[in-house]
C-alpha cells in the first residue's frame, strides 16, 4: 500500500508547519496495529497536511496513499481515512484537491459494500461527491439501501440521497422516490426521521401534512428503541477532543439539525417541534432540542416564551450535560430568557459553586447561571453580584452584565467604585480590569465615582494601546456623570489636543457647558478626515443643539458624502441643531437599507423625533413585520444580536406610538 512512497521527495513538499518530510511516517502510522499510534497519526495529518481545511502540495501527494490505505481490509480505522479523503476533496479545499480525489473515486464503489459499517457509512457520501456517474451512483445507493441492516449506516445512505438530489437535480426523481419510501414504515424511526429531513430540504412537496406531530412521534419511538452506548475513551488528541465535544446522541443531533435547517422560516412549526422535543421523557432528546433552539432564537423573531420556559425547566435536571446546555443557551438570550428567570434564580441560589467559572488559565469569569439571570434583567441577581464584589477576586466581565439590570443595580455602585479604585495602574491588564467596572458605573451614572475615574486618567499606564483604551473609556464615563465631573475639567482640557479630543470635548461640555471651548475642537475633529473622530464629533455636536450652528456647513457636507455611520451621526446632529427633519430623513432612509447595523441607532432617533419622523414610519412598520432578526446571519451566529434586535424592535414600537 506504500509502493512508491519513498520515491516522493517529501522534504521538498510543504505543509502547515514547513517541510513535509514527516508525512511518510504519519501515513505509515495510519496502518499501525496500535490504536493510539493511529489516532496520533490522524491527528497530526489533520494538523499539518490538512490544517484548518487547507490543502498543500504534500496534501495532494498523500491522496493516492490514503486511497490505498482505505482499500486494504487489514488496516484499522479505514472509515477515518475515507473521512479525511472526503474533507480533502471538499469544494472549499480548491479544484486541485477535488480533482485529486475525483481521480480515485472508483475506489469508493467497493467501499460502499465493505464489511466494516464505518467504512460503508463514510463511503456513501463520498460516492455522491466524487464519482461522476449519476446513474451508477444512484444504483449503488438503491442496492445498498435494499440490503443494509445496520442502523448506523442507513442514515448515511439517506443523507447521500439528499446530497444526490441537491447536486444532480436533473437526475433527482429516483432519489426522491427512495427518500419518500424511507420516510414510511417499515423503516425504523431514525431512518424515517432522516428521510423526512432530506425531503424537507430538497422535496418539501413530498412531506406529510402532519409533519411536526409525525416527527415528534418518531422521536419518541426512536428514543424508546435506542440503547445506551459505551462511554467514550477517545485519545487525548485533537481528533479525540473533537469527538468528546460531540453530542452524546450525535445521530439524533444531526437529524434534528437537518430538520430545523430544512424548515428554515417555518418558525411556528419549528417552535412546535422544539416544544415537543423539550417535553420528551428522554434526556438526550431534550438536550438536542436545547442546542437546536439556539440558532432559531438568534435568527428569527417570534413569541419564544413556551420553548424558553421549557428550557428553563431543564435546569433542575440532574444530568450535567443537559443543565449546562440549557444554561449556555439561556445566557445568550438576554431579555428573551425572562420566562426562565425563576428556574435560573433557583439554580443560582442552590448552587453557589456555579457563581464563578474558574478557567484553567486566566482570571475566573462569571458563571453561566448568574450571567443568564443578570442578562435577563432580573433584579434577583443583584444580591449575588454584591457578594462576588465583596470577595477577594471579581470575575472578569461582571460589570458588563450589571448594565442589563438597569437602575435595579444601583446598590452595587459603592462596591464597583471600590473595585475601580483598586485597579493597579502599573499593570498591563489595567484597561482590561477597569473596562467592565467603568461600563457598569457609566450605566448607573454614579456621580460619586469621579475620584476613582480621575485616578485612572491621571495614572494610566504609558503603553500606547493600553493607555488609549483606558483613557477613552474613562472619559466616556465622565461624560455620563455630567456636572458632577467638573473636577475633571483640567484633565479633560489636556486631552483636547490628543486622539481623544472629540470624546473629551463631549465630557467637557457635560461638565461645564462652555461652548466656546468645545465647539472649535469638535469642528476641527469633524473635518480632519478621521472616520471615528468625525463620527464621535458629529454625535457630540448634536448634544450642543442650537449652540453648534457654526458646525452646520461641515455637518451638511458629512451627511452627504461621509461613510454610512458618519452620515447617520451627522444627520442626527443636523436635526438636533436645526430642528428640521427634511434634510435628515433621506440620510436615515438610505443608511437603513445600506447597512442593517445602523437601524438600531436610527430607530432610537426616530423614537425621539416623534411625529416629525412619520415619513420613515414605513421602514419601521416593515421592520416590525419582518420575521428575521435585522442582523441575522446564516446559522444564527452572534448572541449579542438578540439584545440589539430586541432593542431595535422596542424603539420601532415607540416611534410608531408617537405618531
Amino acid at each position: 500500500m506504500f509502493t512508491g512512497i519513498d520515491e516522493v521527495d517529501w522534504a521538498s513538499l510543504r505543509h502547515a508547519h514547513g517541510s513535509a518530510a514527516d508525512v511518510p511516517g504519519l501515513l505509515r502510522g495510519l496502518a499501525s496495529a496500535d490504536a493510539a499510534e493511529r489516532e496520533v497519526a490522524l491527528d497530526e495529518l489533520y494538523g499539518s497536511v490538512h490544517h484548518q481545511g487547507n490543502v498543500y502540495d504534500s496534501t495532494l501527494a498523500c491522496v493516492p496513499f490514503l486511497f490505498a490505505l482505505a482499500s486494504r481490509t487489514e488496516v484499522q480505522d479505514r472509515a477515518a481515512v475515507v473521512e479525511l479523503l472526503v474533507s480533502i476533496g471538499a469544494e472549499s479545499a480548491g479544484p486541485l484537491a477535488r480533482a485529486a480525489v475525483r481521480a480515485g473515486a472508483e475506489a469508493f464503489v467497493p467501499l460502499a459494500d465493505d464489511a466494516c459499517p464505518g467504512v460503508r457509512r463514510a463511503a456513501a457520501g463520498a460516492l455522491v461527491r466524487f464519482l461522476d456517474e449519476p446513474a451508477r451512483v444512484l444504483e449503488v445507493l438503491r442496492r445498498r439501501i435494499a440490503v443494509e441492516r445496520d442502523e448506523r449506516v442507513l442514515p448515511a445512505l439517506t443523507a447521500a440521497l439528499g446530497l444526490f438530489v441537491q447536486d444532480r437535480p436533473a437526475q433527482a426523481a429516483g432519489a426522491v422516490d427512495l427518500l419518500a419510501a424511507q420516510s414510511e414504515p417499515p423503516y425504523a424511526p431514525g431512518i424515517r426521521l432522516a428521510a423526512l429531513g432530506q425531503l424537507a430540504l430538497c422535496a418539501p412537496e413530498r412531506l406529510p401534512d402532519d409533519l411536526v406531530p409525525t416527527v415528534i412521534r418518531l422521536l419518541r419511538d426512536r428514543s424508546g428503541r435506542r440503547a445506551a452506548g459505551p462511554d467514550r475513551t477517545d485519545a487525548d488528541t485533537l481528533v479525540g477532543r473533537i469527538r468528546r465535544l460531540r453530542p452524546s446522541d450525535e445521530e439524533g443531533s444531526y437529524l434534528l439539525r437537518t430538520l430545523h435547517r430544512a424548515l428554515d422560516d417555518r418558525v411556528t412549526d419549528r417552535i412546535a417541534l422544539l416544544v415537543g422535543q423539550l417535553n420528551s421523557p428522554d434526556a438526550m432528546d431534550r438536550c438536542n432540542a436545547v442546542w437546536m433552539s439556539a440558532g432559531l432564537f438568534r435568527e428569527w423573531r417570534a413569541d419564544f416564551s413556551a420553548p424558553v420556559a421549557l428550557i428553563g425547566a431543564q435546569l433542575c435536571c440532574e444530568e450535567d450535560r443537559l443543565r449546562d446546555a440549557a444554561v449556555s443557551v439561556l445566557a445568550e438570550l438576554f431579555g428573551v430568557a425572562a420566562p426562565a428567570a425563576d428556574e435560573l434564580h433557583a439554580l443560582v441560589i442552590a448552587r453557589p459553586d456555579l457563581w464563578v467559572h474558574a478557567w484553567e488559565r486566566g482570571r475566573p469569569s462569571l458563571g453561566g447561571p448568574l450571567k443568564a439571570l443578570a442578562r435577563s434583567g432580573d433584579r434577583r441577581a443583584v444580591p449575588v453580584l454584591a457578594q462576588l464584589l465583596a470577595g477577594s477576586v471579581v470575575p472578569g466581565g461582571l460589570g458588563f452584565e450589571v448594565v442589563r439590570l438597569g437602575r435595579a443595580a444601583a446598590p452595587l455602585a459603592p462596591a464597583l467604585r471600590r473595585r475601580l479604585g483598586r485597579v493597579p495602574l502599573d499593570s498591563p491588564e489595567a484597561a482590561e480590569l477597569a473596562a467592565p467596572l467603568l461600563t457598569a458605573l457609566t450605566a448607573l451614572q454614579d456621580t460619586a465615582a469621579v475620584p476613582e475615574v480621575l485616578r485612572l486618567l491621571r495614572g494610566a499606564p504609558a503603553g500606547l494601546g493600553a493607555r488609549d483604551a483606558l483613557v477613552g473609556q474613562a472619559v466616556r464615563t465622565l461624560d455620563a456623570l455630567g456636572t458632577a465631573a467638573r473636577a475633571a475639567a483640567p484633565v479633560l482640557r489636556r486631552l483636547l489636543d490628543t486622539r481623544h479630543a472629540a470624546v473629551a470635548a463631549g465630557a467637557l461640555w457635560s461638565a461645564e457647558g462652555d461652548v466656546d471651548v468645545v465647539l472649535p475642537v469638535l469642528i476641527r475633529e469633524l473635518t480632519l478626515g478621521r472616520s471615528r473622530s468625525a463620527r464621535t464629533a458629529a454625535e457630540q455636536l448634536g448634544r450642543l443643539g442650537a449652540a453648534a450652528r457654526d458646525a452646520l456647513p461641515a455637518l451638511h457636507e458629512l451627511a452627504g458624502s461621509g461613510r454610512v455611520w458618519e452620515r447617520v451621526a451627522a444627520a442626527q446632529a443636523l436635526w438636533r441643531i436645526e430642528g428640521d427633519p427634511e434634510p435628515v430623513l433621506p440620510v436615515f432612509r438610505s443608511a437603513w437599507s445600506q447597512n442593517p447595523y445602523t437601524r438600531g441607532a436610527i430607530a432610537g432617533y426616530l423614537a425621539a423625533l416623534g411625529p416629525a419622523g412619520a415619513a420613515l414610519h414605513d421602514l419601521v412598520t416593515a421592520e416590525l413585520a419582518a420575521a428575521r432578526r435585522h442582523t441575522a446571519r446564516p446559522g444564527g451566529y452572534g448572541s449579542h444580536d438578540i439584545a440589539q434586535d430586541e432593542r431595535l424592535l422596542a424603539d420601532c414600537r415607540t416611534a410608531l406610538a408617537s405618531r
